[in-house]
């Protein structure tokens, strides 16, 4: 084989997208656009990024803006480091780097250089209450744009929630990573549900400040159940567990984990207080 080739200046393409949301802290979203006959390493990341993207443009209000791009794996980050590092640095908040979310065998979580930065709590916390046999790497499993990210003097705080990890399928980087054949509609909705209640989290958190001294009336406000059905007293349960941690000072994502309960349910349960002023927002 003969290939003729020239160095000479050129350019990196790639695409970008921001989202501006009430505060300039973002969330990053990364996804990668350089070997699309594999669907599960390939297209299933973009395919997850364009749905999510979708959907944080059809809502209403974001708290977080949003930085999300389309881009070849590892120049294409190095190169967009090389643009944005200081700007990133000092905005972002989290962020994931999207890949190989399209098949139904299983979810898997790969850390932060870190792993000890707000993403992978919240990817630990989500995998832990959809799927209790999820997979957990080290950051010595790394082999994608994390690399990058999380590189010593980048520092960011990018995790990976996946489903089947690169390099761990039998079809990977073989032609038989195909649509239908690794990638399902049931996969790659799963990867899509598991990256958006991580970024529900981050936009749905608050620290929470019970306004009473003591633990409220529940009854006056019918926030106490009137007939005693299965299930009534564990939700009371979590209820006033929840009021006793809300002193200002924890945030109710931590209050969940403290609780070992799902931050959504924690949410639900938190809303009727919140209406009836037993509850404020501190920030």
């Amino acid at each position: 084989m003969v290939i003729n080739a020239e160095l000479k200046p050129g350019v990196l393409n790639y695409g970008e997208l921001l989202i501006p949301g009430e505060k300039e802290e973002e969330i990053f979203l990364s996804t990668y656009v350089c070997h699309p006959s594999m669907a599960n390493n390939e297209l299933s990341g973009p395919v997850v990024t364009a749905a999510l993207s979708k959907w944080l443009l059809a809502q209403p209000a974001l708290k977080y803006s949003y930085r999300i791009v389309f881009i070849p794996e590892t120049i294409g980050s190095l190169v967009y480091l090389s643009r944005n590092l200081d700007e990133m640095r000092k905005r972002v908040r989290a962020g994931f780097n999207i890949s190989c979310v399209g098949d139904d065998r299983c979810y898997s979580y790969l850390p932060s250089r870190n792993g000890n930065t707000i993403s992978d709590h919240v990817a630990l916390h989500v995998l832990k209450h959809l799927s209790a046999d999820f997979k957990r790497y080290t950051w010595l499993d790394r082999g994608s744009d994390e690399r990058q990210y999380c590189a010593p003097g980048a520092d960011l705080p990018i995790a990976t929630i996946m489903r089947s990890k690169y390099g761990e399928y039998p079809e990977y980087h073989t032609s038989l990573d195909t649509l239908g054949g690794v990638v399902t509609s049931r996969g790659l909705a799963g990867g899509f549900g598991a990256l958006k209640s991580a970024i529900s989290i981050l936009e749905n958190d608050f620290t929470p400040l019970v306004t009473t001294i003591g633990e409220p009336q529940l009854g006056k406000r019918g926030l106490y159940p009137d007939i005693s059905q299965k299930g009534s007293a564990n939700h009371v349960r979590d209820m006033m567990n929840m009021i006793s941690y809300c002193d200002g000072r924890r945030s109710l994502f931590q209050i969940a984990e403290l609780l070992g309960l799902s931050f959504h349910t924690l949410l639900e349960t938190a809303k009727p207080l919140l209406e009836e002023g037993l509850l404020i927002k501190q920030h």
